[in-house]
């Protein structure tokens, strides 16, 4: 009965593994599976038979398989695992004696003997070997150094915030993550420890949008710190102590419409004309999810009313149209120059007749409108007259800014015209500015430079992040002044801000053709020869737990269209790689000004869309709205699309990790120093597993003159120290809540430096919901 019943199981497995081969063989993919599943079958005939011979042909098959692993893929464990760890759990079944007994002979005495067990063994042990030993190896991985010597001696950090505090969203105008502190040290950063833990009371509650998160980074005034949660409190915590000074909700309620209900930051400002300690003399100006800003007392958290209407502006004026819950402001605003220069989110792929994406800038103290750049009508930007509107539906700019008020700049990386994977009737302006990075003059609104990091955009690749800005020491040791702009299909724009001309190389290069009939693809695409761009996924690249989610994979990778980076929307359905979360997101790149190096988290998830006819979409319902993943409605357009994470039957990636990383680049030469995993599946699994596999993650890093880097983000909940150096992991901190937020650092007037993160979660990829903020310092002596 027990042979029959394991022949019956790899008669079974042979017959699944045969036919899904012989698909994917058809599809054009690797004949492995077919001649793996004919493997199974004689196996399980010969069992059937009581044949001895059962065991030779399966230790044929653990080595034939063996064999074409370590072809596939060399020694990466996390690759060979799914493939041999069916086969060899059933090799050891076969090995067991109540197996062998039953293939036997008898002796003319009649004593029974067990079939042979050398072969079986010998190839179950050789690749126990290889398992074993590619557990020691990571051939993915890049082992490097960063320099360590300063580059500059006294390198411009973007204005004049003293060391211990944290002005602006990236700590200066220029976006930079970097604090000039340096008493925590990769020699005692292992010692630290809670200094205070402060808890909001905004949590996620069960009427909230799926993508309820908190992505703020605190700022930090001589003793306070400001921060926003995701229902847009202002919140005003002691930096020593944690201890709350004020609280105002802005009341901005929960709307079903709104595809994200977040808050990145707010802004500080003092105005350098108001008497010290007069009313408003310095204020917290804070966003909100239903369209408007709001000017708060710094000291005491009351509205000014001085500011607008009443203290608050109203963001969607000017706007065409207005459905509520589709506009939105999600990132803090820059001050600069006595302006307040604001933009927008608006739910992605909803309708054709979305909100403007345009630009304002409004003086900081009135609130009066002082110019708006539209990039829908780029070159009209005095204030717009009473009852008119801007332009529906142009490429807005989502996240944060930077500027360089010495050159009179504001850099804003812009997003792509809605619906994003359609790319029919878009205006000569639309194709200039959507998906580029815009320099604009701070005092007038007008353009100054473009640079395009997608032509014709229709993979929703929206530069997400803060363009960083930073002196790189060129060929002549003469400091340039440059601006590092990460973007979603991982390229590096690194250009002259006063220009937008590169400093590191771009290239054009041809680009995958076969777009609907209604619409065309841009022929060649930019590429910078600095970038993080992962090279096209391969049958070889999908993944599973076991060998038959990898061939389901391979399968639906097989069928659905795919020529590389850029491979235009489809009927059929596309896969998108890098997918829609991007290589970087709007948690940009840190820099060090000093030494001219860059830290970063390239990370790698691959998406499908596939576009729906009209006909197709179902009559709308509340939960078919702009999202990165499900059925997005594209109202007014021929097409509806569907889109979401290339998973497996499980609902795990279909690529194999690892899906994310950490990475230094030296900016001086354009390097990659190195390259490596980064995370655990601790909170992926339901067992608390420290597996370093390398996960997906969003949020944003910080480096500190300390030699060390500092970052969450990485779907296992967890901050950590990295030497900058090298890049690896030097402390770790368990968070109660998902780090999907940028770290900072202060100093105290006794000269206690503070690593501060806030940890609530991050609804679109599933962490733990919290509301917590948490400092961390060295040990008291």
């Amino acid at each position: 009965m027990l042979i029959t019943l394991t022949a019956l199981v790899f008669a079974l497995i042979g017959l699944a593994l045969g036919a899904g081969g012989l698909w994917l063989a058809v599809l054009g993919g690797s004949w492995y599976y077919v001649i793996a599943g004919l493997g199974f079958l004689l196996t399980a005939f010969l069992l059937f038979r009581r044949r001895s011979a059962a065991l030779i042909v399966y230790a044929l098959l653990i080595l034939g398989t063996l064999g074409w692993a370590i072809w596939e893929v060399g020694f990466d464990w996390w690759q060979l695992g799914p493939r041999g760890g069916v086969i060899i759990l059933l090799g050891l079944w076969l090995l067991l004696p109540a197996i062998r007994r039953r293939l036997g002979f008898a002796s003319p005495s009649g004593e029974v003997y067990a079939a042979g067990a050398l072969p079986l063994a010998a190839a179950f042990i050789a690749a126990i070997a290889v398992a074993g030993y590619s557990m020691t190896q990571d051939p993915l991985d890049l082992a490097g150094e960063l320099p360590v010597a300063a580059a500059a001696a006294t390198p411009d950090l973007g204005g004049n915030v003293p060391e211990g505090d944290w002005h602006q969203y990236g700590r200066t105008s220029y976006g930079q993550r970097y604090s000039p502190l340096g008493q925590i040290t990769p020699d005692n950063v292992g010692t630290l420890e809670v200094a205070w833990q402060y808890q909001t009371g905004d949590v996620k509650l069960p009427d909230d949008v799926g993508e309820t998160t908190y992505q703020v980074t605190p700022l930090k005034v001589r003793d306070t710190l400001y921060l926003c949660t995701p229902h847009n409190w202002a919140i005003a915590l002691d930096a020593a102590s944690g201890k709350e000074k004020w609280k105002f909700d802005s009341n901005s309620g929960m709307n079903p419409d709104r595809q994200h209900q977040t808050c990145r930051g707010v802004s500080y400002h003092a105005d350098p004309a108001a008497t010290a300690g007069s009313p408003c003399a310095e204020r917290v100006y804070l966003p909100t999810s239903d369209a408007r800003l709001i000017a708060l007392d710094a000291a005491n958290g009351l509205v000014c009313k001085d500011f607008a209407d009443q203290g608050v502006l109203h963001l969607e004026e000017g706007m065409k149209y207005n459905p509520a819950g589709y506009y939105y402001s999600t990132s803090p605003p820059v001050i600069v120059a006595g302006k307040i220069i604001i933009g927008g989110a608006v739910n992605d792929n909803y309708s054709t007749e979305e909100q403007s994406g345009v630009i304002r800038a409004f003086d900081v103290d009135s609130g009066a409108l002082v110019w708006n750049w539209d990039s829908g009508n780029p070159d009209v930007t005095t204030p717009l007259p009473q009852g008119q509107t801007y332009t529906t539906n142009s490429p807005n700019s989502w996240s944060v800014f930077s500027y360089d008020e010495k050159l009179g700049l504001v850099y804003l990386p812009m997003g792509n015209q809605v619906p994003d994977q359609l790319g029919m009737g878009r205006s000569e302006h639309v194709e200039k500015y959507a998906s580029s990075i815009v320099a604009l003059d701070i005092n007038t609104g007008a353009v100054r430079w473009v640079r395009q990091t997608v032509h014709h955009d229709l993979w929703d690749m929206d530069v997400p992040a803060q363009p960083v800005l930073i002196d790189i020491t060129g060929k002549d040791d003469q400091p340039v002044p440059a601006l590092v702009g990460p973007t979603k299909q991982g390229d590096l724009y690194v250009l002259d801000r006063r220009t937008g001309e590169p400093i590191i190389p771009i290239k054009e290069i041809p680009a995958p053709t076969g777009a609907i009939p209604e619409d065309f693809t841009a022929p060649t695409q930019p590429i910078s020869d600095l970038s993080f761009s992962p090279p096209p996924l391969t049958g070889k690249d999908m993944w599973g737990v076991t060998m038959f989610d990898q061939l389901a994979c391979r399968i639906n990778l097989q069928r659905l269209k795919y020529a590389g980076r850029y491979t235009p929307p489809s009927l059929e359905g596309t896969l998108v790689y890098p997918g829609n979360f991007g290589v970087f997101n709007w948690g940009a790149v840190a820099v060090d000004p000093e030494r001219q190096v860059m830290f970063g988290m390239p990370t790698y998830l691959a998406f499908t869309s596939r576009l729906v006819p009209r006909e197709q979409i179902p009559p709308k319902e509340q939960s078919q709205k702009g999202s990165e993943q499900g059925l997005n409605r594209n109202d007014g357009a021929p097409y509806g699309v569907f889109m979401g994470p290339f998973l497996g039957p499980l609902k795990i990636p279909c690529q194999a990790p690892p899906w994310g990383y950490v990475a230094g680049v030296d900016l001086k030469t354009g390097e990659i120093a190195y390259k490596h995993r980064n995370g655990t599946v601790h909170d992926m699994t339901p067992l608390p597993l420290p597996f370093k596999v390398g996960v997906p993650g969003i949020g944003g890093p910080m480096i500190t003159k300390g030699g060390l880097a500092f970052l969450g983000a990485a779907v296992d909940n967890y901050l950590r120290a990295y030497d900058l150096t090298t890049g690896r992991v030097l402390w770790e901190g368990r968070l109660p809540a998902g780090g999907q937020s940028t770290p900072m650092s202060y100093a105290t007037a006794d000269g206690t430096q503070y690593i501060l993160m806030v940890a609530g979660g991050h609804g679109s990829v599933g962490t733990t919901p919290g509301d917590y903020v948490i400092a961390y310092r060295l040990p008291k002596e």
